[in-house]
């Protein structure tokens, strides 16, 4: 698997600065222990550190709080999304947090200004718990995920439909068409100027084939639905989901296909190096059943959704790809669509197999 470079930033540097921004906001407030985790998403800059601040009867005892910093990243490390509203991203998190059951992090604050620390961005506690692992993924083993009995990966699986039946509940403005052809044009931007990919563009075309007579009212997507974008407790249940920099509005069927295709790509992985990975989990016909059992709507066009999950993942891989190209990361291969590690299944379903 290809390491994505992560940050280009300093954290010595970041900390300073990050102390004079906290020292605005809460004077004496201090950060420590900064440290950016080995499986940060390359969207944005995932930063944890402790906060520090005086205790509230002038002692020289402090209080401190783990915290998450989300900073939007760095553009000659990641080439993943178009562009990175952070607001938006902080506006979602309070819905999500007024309007549903889902649990998300606590928000502290929002910087628009990329003054600060070079580019937006947002505070938010830190939730203890477990995260499925990216790197290496889940299904190559030796992880908690991996080694839980059937009836724990099963609650797991069940509670994280939950988390997208909850995220459901809320109305939203923007179809399904809309949602495509941001997409299509996203895609546009990261082959400008150099060679497309093939099995993209069979793939766009394949949707045209599929389209949806009836794609159902939108609702709130959340725009990355994984298990690795979720912190579940010692009993399997989530405490706090994260990754709210795709959300937007569409079908319900967005965030069902996003989560059993990301499943599909970790276990092609695992089988492709020889390890079994975990073939039972995230069965598509049994998340549907629990789905529809949960709210009552029962999912249609899913060959549709999961190629169109299958392909927005195919762009995002493409466009880092292309960046690590030009950093000098890796060199161009002669076709493309190596850059997509999941070619063969985006492939398959393009072509209707």
């Amino acid at each position: 698997m290809t390491t994505v470079r992560t940050t280009t930033r300093d954290p010595e540097l970041l900390c300073r600065r990050l102390d004079n921004w906290l020292n605005a906001k809460h004077p004496g407030a201090r950060c420590r222990n900064v440290r950016v985790p080995v499986a940060g998403g390359p969207s944005s800059e995932t930063v944890l550190f402790d906060l520090a601040v005086p205790h509230p009867a002038g002692t020289a005892r402090q209080r401190v709080r783990p915290c998450v910093l989300r900073l939007a990243a760095d553009p000659e490390v990641s080439a993943v999304l178009p562009s990175y509203d952070m607001a938006a991203e902080y506006r979602t998190i309070r819905t999500i947090a007024a309007r549903t059951r889902v649990p998300v992090p606590e928000l502290l604050w929002l910087e628009p200004d990329p003054e600060p620390l070079g580019a937006p961005f947002l505070v938010m506690e830190r939730v203890a718990g477990r995260v499925p692992p990216d790197v290496m993924p889940y299904t190559y083993g030796s992880n908690w995920l991996f080694d839980a009995t059937g009836e724990e990966r099963a609650r797991l699986e069940r509670a994280t439909v939950g988390v997208l039946a909850e995220i459901h509940s809320v109305p939203a403005e923007g179809g399904l068409r809309e949602h495509v052809e941001t997409q299509r044009a996203h895609y546009a931007r990261v082959v400008e100027g150099r060679a497309p990919s093939p099995v993209i563009e069979r793939a766009f075309a394949r949707l045209a084939d599929l389209w949806p007579a009836d794609p159902g009212p939108s609702v709130l997507s959340w725009g990355d639905a994984r298990v690795g974008n979720i912190v579940y407790d010692a009993d399997f249940v989530p405490v706090a989901v994260l990754g709210w920099e795709t959300s937007g509005a569409g079908p319900r069927e967005l965030d069902l296909a996003s989560l059993v295709h990301r499943h599909r790509y970790f276990q092609d992985l695992a089988t492709a190096s020889g390890f079994p990975g975990m073939p039972g989990f995230l069965d598509r016909d049994r998340v549907a059943g629990v789905y529809a059992e949960l709210t009552g709507h029962t999912p249609r066009d899913l060959d549709f959704h999961i190629l169109y999950a299958a392909l927005r993942h195919a762009v995002a891989m493409l466009g880092e790809g292309y960046r690590q190209v030009r950093s000098g990361e890796r060199e161009m291969p002669a076709d493309p669509d190596d850059l997509i590690l999941h070619r063969g299944s985006l492939e398959a379903m393009a072509e209707g197999r």
